[in-house]
């Protein structure tokens, strides 16, 4: 009788690879960084909330926090500046906003966009240089949001709406140089959850956190670590013909 075939601890390895997520104090960002880290990567906890990455890092046998402000040129280039090389990026950090379009101030946008979109541009143009160098992977973490609409989501719609778009554009003019993808999940159980919820629903939080999981056709929120498993198969060899794609992790909800 033939031998049934046993997965491979191998698969998806990121040996060697220096890998840097913005965002990665806490939420998807965190469990993104544990995935890599445990895939065999040197991983770099990029965020203003310095004490958590520390925190983090000191979990984690090669792990390293990196202080940065993604909207701040300054930062971005100090933090780079104590990294030797880079394989992986993840384009992780982001905030969101509750609001349609009369409830919807300029200046809400113009933080939405500053955090959401700019910071994305910053902090992948100050990594690029290196990521050329190693034929690396930049994994962007976009939303079910900007693929459709959501109620009163205008500015957060807005902004990973970009996020998707500057992910393909990026592919199109390095397709052979690096690997750029796009992943879009649905509502995901994490503190920016708890966070909303708290802030804009506090009357009603179970009322409406029953409403936004029953949206997901799965019936249930997303988990942290299921965003991170998707971000470690991106940046492995594996996923080597994965290019300027845009992947939702959304239990249906798209497809509904």
């Amino acid at each position: 009788m033939a031998e049934t075939a046993q997965p491979s601890n191998s698969a998806f390895r990121l040996d060697g690879k220096i890998a840097l997520v913005t965002g990665g104090a806490s939420g998807i960002g965190q469990a993104t960084v544990r995935e890599l880290a445990s895939a065999g990567a040197r991983v770099y906890i990029a965020d203003f909330n310095i004490e958590g990455a520390t925190a983090l890092a000191a979990e984690l046998s090669d792990a390293h926090p990196l202080y940065m402000d993604v909207t701040n040129p300054d930062s971005i280039a100090v933090a780079f500046q104590q990294i030797p090389t880079l394989d992986i990026l993840v384009n992780n950090a982001g905030i969101g906003h509750v609001g349609d379009i009369m409830h919807t101030e300029l200046e809400d946008v113009a933080r939405m966009l500053d955090v959401n979109v700019k910071s994305v541009f910053l902090v992948t143009r100050a990594a690029f240089p290196m990521l050329l160098e190693s034929h690396g992977s930049i994994v962007n973490i976009g939303s079910v949001a900007g693929l459709i609409g959501i109620k009163h989501r205008l500015a957060y719609c807005t902004s990973k709406g970009a996020v998707i778009a500057m992910t393909r554009q990026i592919a199109v003019d390095y397709p052979k140089e690096l690997r750029i993808n796009c992943i879009c999940p649905a509502t995901v159980d994490t503190p920016f959850v708890e966070s909303y919820l708290n802030k804009y629903h506090a009357h009603e939080k179970d009322k409406v956190k029953a409403e936004v999981t029953a949206r997901q056709p799965i019936g249930r929120l997303g988990k942290a670590e299921e965003i991170a498993s998707m971000v470690r198969y991106l940046s492995s060899n594996e996923a080597a013909f994965i290019n300027g794609a845009v992947l939702p992790i959304d239990g249906g909800w798209t497809a509904a």
